[in-house]
């Protein structure tokens, strides 16, 4: 019989060498942050504030000399957690008719999601920079863990010197969005550790089986 192929591990396809303070530094060298962007009900404004919205939009866009990345993230809605506090209600509950009714707006709930495909929506803005130089050394963890001693990490020195480059544009991007209605804030380590596993790893995240993360 031919001998199985061992697969590779999960972080081996993930082009992330560090994340650190925030910041996330892929194998092209480049520093990025997450802001985590509030939704804006554009359909909603009077036609003198959709205007106004887009003008300042249209400026955020202009006065940008770097690149942004916009992303999307819809996911289907989890309601077990919701679920299961209801069920502890009904278990709870003394008065029969009350326990029943509770029993109902479960199933009813239940039906109501799995029919209509409700999905939740988070929004985010990646803002990247590019250092000149980029001195290595070695003993860091990797992203889900792993050894010190064999991977690298930026020296802290340079590291806070780019990082201080970066979070001046994560400022620029954040006022002129504030401009908008949109408001924003940066994700830290253990967000941006449990965002990339949510993209790896959708189906686990919909079930609500986020890894556990610890300091």
């Amino acid at each position: 019989m031919p001998t199985p192929t061992k697969g590779k591990a999960a972080q081996e396809f993930v082009p992330v060498r560090e994340i650190r303070d925030g910041v996330m530094i892929t194998d092209d060298n480049r520093m990025h942050m997450v802001l985590m962007a509030s939704a804006l009900n554009f359909g909603l404004r009077s036609a003198d504030e959709q205007e106004a919205i887009t003008a300042q939009y249209q400026n955020f866009l202009n006065a940008l000399d770097f690149s942004v990345q916009i992303i999307i993230q819809s996911r289907h809605l989890n309601i077990e957690p919701y679920l299961e506090t209801l069920r502890e209600a009904e278990r709870a509950q003394s008065n029969d008719l009350l326990k029943i009714q509770t029993r109902e707006y479960v199933d009813f709930v239940r039906s109501f999601v799995q029919t209509s495909k409700i999905v939740s929506k988070n929004f985010y803005i990646v803002v990247t920079f590019a250092p000149p130089v980029i001195e290595l050394g070695k003993g860091v963890r990797g992203l889900f863990g792993g050894k010190p001693g064999g991977e690298k990490h930026l020296e802290d020195a340079k590291f806070e010197e780019y990082r201080s480059q970066l979070w001046q544009r994560v400022e620029t991007v954040s006022g002129a969005l504030g401009s908008t209605g949109v408001r924003t804030v940066p994700l830290n380590t253990e967000e941006l550790i449990e965002l990339l596993y949510g993209y790896f790893n959708p189906g686990e995240l919909e079930k609500g089986q986020a890894p556990q993360i610890h300091a």
